[in-house]
């Protein structure tokens, strides 16, 4: 869970583009159906699927994925097809990131390697509001 603050709220008809401070970076999420208590300023945990994550190394290039954050890769577990990472955030927040083997292979990712997690707005939920 990656605790977030609301700092914008846009909707029509039943459609919600939410935007979040994390870490000092931007996420959006775009949603059906908000939680009757959500406004701005409130602090949320969000919930992201290891598995939603993509992970881009040498990032240049624009991209339709909004949600970019830097990070850089704490560990590294492979399995037999799949690894997994931990991901430290700017602020040394750290969440888990799983691609397959063959791909992390390709990139040749390592231990404190610098790379971009890209999310799409979809895969991101709100789990839960906070009390201030």
């Amino acid at each position: 869970m990656l605790v977030a603050s609301i700092i914008e709220i846009q909707s029509c008809d039943n459609l919600h583009i939410v935007k979040f401070d994390f870490d000092g970076q931007t996420l959006s999420m775009l949603s059906l159906e908000l939680p009757k208590d959500i406004q701005l300023k409130k602090n949320v945990n969000l919930s992201i699927k290891p598995t939603a994550i993509s992970i881009a190394k040498n990032f240049i290039s624009e991209t339709s994925f909004e949600n970019q954050l830097k990070t850089s890769i704490k560990s590294i577990t492979d399995g037999k097809l799949l690894t997994t990472m931990m991901l430290s955030s700017l602020d040394g927040i750290v969440f888990e990131a799983i691609i397959t083997k063959e791909l992390a292979n390709n990139l040749a990712l390592k231990v404190g390697d610098d790379v971009v997690a890209v999310i799409k707005a979809s895969d991101i939920s709100i789990a839960e509001v906070l009390d201030d």
